[in-house]
């Protein structure tokens, strides 16, 4: 099995002259939650090379033992000084994709047209595609075959406005995920704030905050073993 994880590569956060991208436990949970189940795994981003960590996600309170086991995993750190560029990579070569939050995507990943195309391509491919917290929001451009938004109909979650509120970033961010699926017409829905709650809905799964990354992967693991058991 192998999985594409996709990083933010942007870096500020709106004009607050503060820094952004992406959140360090959201990739280091489904890292190892991957790499413990044998799966070889790839990290991309928009520019390549090495993405921006959010620096408050680094912060004492928000490390977990799988951020300090990433920090000190020489292959993982490795891998993530040389991410490749995600224009040059598509759903063919891999059985599944997910994309970690941190605000970065809100303003590359949401935007990037080789991020729709891979959304897009990996679901028609009939490939289970995950995103946790404010990567749902890369979900806002991508459509299904008939031009409907993807989310139309389906259950999904990200993170919340109360969340966003509780960071005071409401009024940074280009747009809410909470207000953003739910205009798109998908069936949003959510747990209390911080608390991890996932939804599986087809092939797509979807996480609503930083403590969901870990059960998203695990839900995203069991998608893949059942399309393989059905195509078996």
């Amino acid at each position: 099995m192998k999985v594409l994880i996709v990083l933010t590569s942007h870096d500020q956060l709106g004009t607050t002259g503060r820094k952004t991208g992406f959140w360090l436990e959201e990739l280091a949970a489904p890292y190892y939650r991957f790499k413990d189940a044998g799966v070889e795994v790839v990290l991309a981003s928009p520019k390549g090379g090495r993405p921006p960590l959010d620096p408050k996600s680094n912060e004492p309170g928000f490390r977990t033992d799988e951020t300090r086991r990433f920090e000190a995993d020489p292959e993982a750190e490795a891998a993530l000084a040389h991410t490749v560029r995600l224009d040059t990579v598509s759903a063919d070569g891999f059985d599944t994709v997910f994309y970690p939050g941190g605000h970065g995507p809100l303003w590359d990943l949401a935007e990037d047209p080789a991020s729709v195309r891979l959304i897009e391509t990996t679901l028609r491919a009939g490939k289970p595609l995950a995103l946790v917290c404010h990567a749902p929001g890369a979900l806002r451009h991508a459509t299904n075959p008939d031009g409907t938004p993807l989310v139309r109909g389906r259950k999904v979650t990200g993170f919340t406005n109360e969340e966003e509120a509780a960071v005071g970033l409401t009024e940074i961010v280009p747009f809410l995920v909470e207000d953003e699926l739910k205009r798109l017409g998908g069936e949003y829905s959510k747990t209390d704030v911080w608390q991890p709650y996932v939804l599986t809905d087809g092939l797509l799964v979807t996480g609503q905050s930083p403590a969901s990354s870990g059960p998203a992967a695990d839900a995203l693991l069991t998608l893949v073993s059942e399309v393989e058991k059905g195509r078996a």
